[in-house]
């Protein structure tokens, strides 16, 4: 009796053309770090991206897409007026000094929280989307929408990141959140890169975005500082060049000044030392598959789409690929069937899979063939018992 026996090939390098190498790691200052190429997918770096930590104002970037998505749904207006309440007036902090009583739009309050980073415009949004009329209850709901999207490691006690034990965010979910913002509210995402915003001319001191990055003339264009005492200095930013955007997300720098370095660094860096590279074409033979019982002994494998992609530039030494399947596999096999992966896992950077496909029928043998099978196969034990008892 046959038994299927689970078969790795080392894919030709030849075939795939497969070129790139390990970049020199970034060594981040940073007590956390994540960073991600969006237009790729790629993780470039990830750094206790996973733990939970105290997100300070990144944290605001919640607030800031559940008040989109109010807006989107017809919930909220960007010219409705909210009422200012006593609780979000007592906020210290960054604050746009609303007064209890007063109305502002909802458009000035979200530019005031994504600009000015104001913890009350955060409140006043919050009791006006909150089940209860409370920030408590906005948070949770902040918390419940956080683990629809995937930010497992996200929990919220208030709307705007007020140091409060229990509200945690991991770097990764803030990265993600980024990545939300910018494509599930294209329209609104400008707002982020807005150097200034003069909500009230007697504060005029109090217009300009913190984000040390934009204007760098590096393609920064967003989106969130963060800093207090226990969490010390972070930035969610994004950049774009060309048809690439990287977003990141770090924490626990000692100064701004540390924190504008690092940003700028973690930039230049994953513009520079990666790039796209096409790795696989459609239709082209990957490798061959093993076929039993069948009119041919092998058949070809091909992925169905281009394959891209970001890649060091450091050292063109060549990446580890492997295809992976059952096999043999049994006849007869129809034309574009699943019957393989491939695996390519570049050094440093997290493995891509890619289901490969038969490239042509294979028709079960007839009599002859498949007795011509069998007694191979019969003779090869015969042969394995005759040299195992000598």
């Amino acid at each position: 009796m046959l038994t299927r026996l689970p078969r790795t090939l080392l894919a030709a390098a030849a075939a795939l053309a497969l070129l790139g190498g390990q970049a020199h790691a970034f060594d981040t200052r940073a007590k956390a770090a994540f960073v991600l190429d969006q237009t790729t997918g790629t993780v470039l770096l990830a750094k206790d991206a996973d733990t939970p930590l105290p997100p300070a104002s990144m944290s605001k970037l919640m607030t800031l897409y559940m008040a989109f998505e109010a807006v989107r749904d017809g919930r909220l207006k960007m010219d409705e007026e909210l009422r200012v309440s006593q609780a979000a007036m007592d906020y210290g902090g960054s604050t746009l000094f609303l007064r209890a009583g007063e109305r502002v739009s909802v458009e000035d309050l979200i530019r005031g929280i994504i600009v000015l980073s104001g913890n009350d415009a955060c409140v006043v949004i919050a009791e006006a989307l909150s089940p209860d009329g409370t920030e408590l209850g906005f948070s949770r709901m902040m918390t419940q929408r956080a683990q629809q999207m995937g930010l497992t490691n996200s929990v919220f006690k208030n709307s705007n990141g007020w140091p409060q034990e229990g509200h945690v965010m991991s770097m990764r979910d803030l990265a993600l959140l980024a990545r939300r913002l910018i494509e599930d509210f294209p329209e609104y995402y400008p707002m982020f890169a807005e150097k200034e915003f003069l909500f009230d001319p007697q504060e005029s001191q109090n217009r300009f975005n913190r984000n040390p990055i934009l204007g760098l003339g590096i393609g920064a264009d967003g989106l969130k500082t963060g800093h207090t005492q226990e969490a010390g200095y972070g930035l969610v930013g994004s950049a774009k060049q060309g048809d690439r955007r990287v977003i990141f997300a770090i924490t626990g720098l000692d100064t701004t000044r540390a924190r504008a370095e690092e940003s700028e660094s973690i930039v230049n860096w994953a513009f520079r030392q990666f790039a796209e590279q096409q790795i696989v074409t459609a239709g082209t033979t990957i490798a061959e598959a093993d076929i039993f019982l069948g009119q041919s002994d092998t058949v070809g494998l091909v992925a169905k789409d281009d394959l891209t992609l970001l890649l060091p530039v450091a050292r063109p030494e060549g990446l580890k690929a492997e295809v992976v399947y059952t096999g043999p596999i049994e006849a007869p096999i129809t034309e574009g069937q699943r019957l393989a992966e491939l695996i390519i896992q570049p050094e440093g950077l997290e493995e891509t899979r890619v289901p490969l496909y038969a490239a042509e029928a294979v028709q079960a043998g007839g009599f002859l063939d498949r007795m011509a099978v069998v007694s191979r196969a019969v003779l090869a034990r015969i042969a394995d018992r005759t040299e195992g008892a000598m």
